[in-house]
């Protein structure tokens, strides 16, 4: 019969799927793009290797936080109900502990909605050194900036 296979037999899913032959020695990955080539299938791109939020010397690309309340991060999720309509959550953590400090739940959530979480959060714990988020219209708000450096914490 030959060392050829046709993908979905049984003798081939294991080296297409699991990276393994009949005999259970393993495919290198170039191996394994070689069988998909010869079969006529398109062969996935390989995914990027992540970034690393630091350098091996110990040097910072972003700010990692060193303790509770040094670094908060926030932002949405949003979620669709059986209906259609969208919920909206704002999340708040501390990156340190990974606490969940707050969940805002809401159809809409504003700039004044975050203003609103954050002051609760302040007052509780304390103000952060550092709060970081993402460049959603709701986070990069001229007010809510103005808010957080009249506070004095900055952001990450």
């Amino acid at each position: 019969m030959g060392d050829t296979c046709t993908v979905g037999s049984p003798r081939c899913t294991g080296a297409t799927e699991g990276r393994s032959t009949r005999s259970g020695s393993f495919l290198r990955q170039a191996q394994d793009e070689g069988i998909w080539r010869r079969e006529s299938l398109k062969v996935p791109a390989r995914q990027p290797k992540r970034a690393r939020l630091w350098l091996n010397d110990g040097s910072c690309v972003r700010l990692r936080p060193e303790r509770p309340n040094h670094v908060w991060s926030y932002d949405f999720v949003e979620h669709r109900t059986h209906n259609g309509r969208k919920d909206r959550m704002l999340n708040v953590l501390d990156e340190f502990t990974r606490e969940c400090l707050a969940i805002r739940v809401s159809r809409k959530l504003k700039a004044h909605d975050v203003i609103d979480v954050l002051a609760d959060l302040f007052s509780l714990r304390g103000v952060p050194g550092h709060i970081r988020s993402d460049n959603g219209p709701e986070f990069i708000a001229r007010s809510v900036r103005g808010w957080i450096a009249a506070v004095g914490s900055e952001t990450a």
